[in-house]
This record gives C-alpha cells, structure tokens and sequence, in this order.
C-alpha cells in the first residue's frame, strides 16, 4: 500500500489503521508512506515489486498514476479516497470512508477489468473535461491548498482566457461540431451507459457564462450538466477535437495541457481492480 499522508483526508495516523486493518483480515502486506517530493518513486517501486494487490490512498493525481503504470496485466488496484475530489475511488466504491472500501473490498471484493478513454498517451477512467473550464484547475488547486491570493490571480488569468475560442470536434465518423467544452463520461462512471458497453459517453456543452465555466472546473462533472436540455449527448469509440490553441483538459480530476488537434479514444482494458459487490 502507498498513502500520501500529506494529501486531502488521509491523515499521519493513516498507516497504523491500514496496517490494522489488513491484519485484521490475515493479510501479509507493505505499507509505504512517503515523503511528497518521493511519492511518484515509491509508486513506481510498488509496481515493480508486483504485488497481488496495489493500494493507493491518497488523491486523483496519485490514483490515476498508479493506474496507468498497473496497466491491464500489472497488480491488482484498490484506490482508496484520500484527496479532495476521489473521482475513481468514488465511482468504485461510493462515497464512503476509505477504512469501509478497504474492508469491505478486503472481505467480499471481486476483481473486475475497468475500460476508459486515452488521449496522448494519458488515460482516465471516469471522466474527461476539454475546453475553456479546465482553465479553472490551477485556481481550484491553489484554493484547495489555502493559497487564497494565488487562487485569485489563476482565476482572473482564467476568466480572461476563457471563451476565447470554441471547441470543434467529432464523434466516430459523424458531422463536425462546435461547443465551448466537451465531457467525456467512461462506462464505470455514466449513467446512461453499463459498464460492458464499449463506447464514450460525450456531452458538448455550450456554457451561459464565466460562471458555468467555474462551477464545472471546480466541481468536475456533476448529472446535473447532462440532463440540461441545451446539452447534447451521444456515445463514441473516438473523439476528435481541436482548437486554435492547446487545448486544457482536466482528466480524472487532474489537469493536463493537450495538442491543437487531439483523439480520445476508448480502451476497453485499461486496470484491473479490486471492487465491491455492486448491491453493497
């Protein structure tokens, strides 16, 4: 198991309650609290060291990481909810603390193949934001780390920069469209979709205003955005989009800078992981 202490909800006290609980359970296990600057260190050597089962308990960034290098043939994964938004561990095992997902997934868990979506070689298993939100990121990570004046600063750089230029993309081999942001649900985190489907679930949103733009960067995807009558949604193997600039996007809750012209493509084996029975 790897734990951030230092991320969101996990704690100093976090490894003494793993370690319980896994003995509590029989099972023979490493538990790794590294510093923050030596997390990305630690992961990789929990990977290499091929475990039956990768723990992770710290936030989205550390989660999708330890998906990517687990891979479909790599260590089992059990991502724990100990950051701020806990988009994959959420979607797995519901909003409950991660001492329950953990004993719960320990005594009754299932391993179980989750597909998503890749673009540029980064992947993400439950939702992706293209387009002028994700400018808003930056500024919700330096509010989340109580850097009140560096928050406003990338808010207002954001709010100049957004609505600037609209997305254009394409879903499959379908007509070229235009929206000012563009969310692509996975199969694991979609309510229109089951998780055996091998297809996106895609949103193009055209946004009312700065505000919108804010609350979806900020609070990532919520039903609430796809069930509005002025959002168009379809499904898709492969998107297309581009735009005059790179385009920002926020994966898994996480946010990276993409090409002008980039491809989501759907995977339909990206990490196998350690979940609970889907009527707990």
């Amino acid at each position: 198991m790897v734990a951030n202490i230092a991320s969101g909800s996990v704690g100093p006290d976090a490894p003494a309650q793993v370690e319980k609980i896994f003995a509590d359970h029989g099972v023979d296990a490493h538990v790794c609290a590294p510093e923050k600057d030596d997390l990305t260190n630690c992961l990789r050597a929990a990977v290499d060291a091929a475990p039956d089962l990768l723990v992770i308990l710290a936030g989205d960034g550390t989660a999708r990481a330890a998906a990517e290098l687990c891979g479909p043939t790599g260590p089992v994964l059990a991502p724990l909810a100990g950051g701020t938004m806990n988009m994959l561990p959420h979607a797995i095992y519901g909003e409950r603390p991660w001492q329950d997902a953990l004993t719960i997934a320990l005594a009754q868990g299932e391993e179980r193949m989750l597909s998503g979506g890749e673009v540029e070689g980064h992947k993400f298993l439950v939702a992706g934001i293209f387009g002028s939100p994700a400018l808003w990121a930056p500024a919700r990570e330096a509010a989340r780390h109580g850097k009140t004046k560096l928050a406003f600063l990338r808010a207002r750089r954001a709010a100049k920069r957004a609505f600037s230029g609209r997305l254009r993309y394409m879903l499959d081999q379908g007509p070229r469209e235009k929206a000012e942001a563009l969310t692509i649900m996975c199969p694991l985190a979609s309510r229109a979709l089951s998780e055996d489907e091998p297809v996106l679930e895609c949103a193009a949103l055209d946004l009312s205003g700065a505000m919108d733009a804010f609350r979806l960067g900020f609070h990532a995807l919520t039903g609430d955005w796809r069930d509005d009558p002025n959002v168009v949604v379809e499904t898709c193997r492969v998107a297309r989009i581009w735009a005059a600039d790179g385009i920002p996007a926020i994966l898994d809750g996480e946010s990276v800078r993409l090409k002008s012209l980039t491809e989501v493509t759907y995977r339909p084996d990206l990490v196998r992981v350690l979940a609970i029975p889907k009527d707990l």
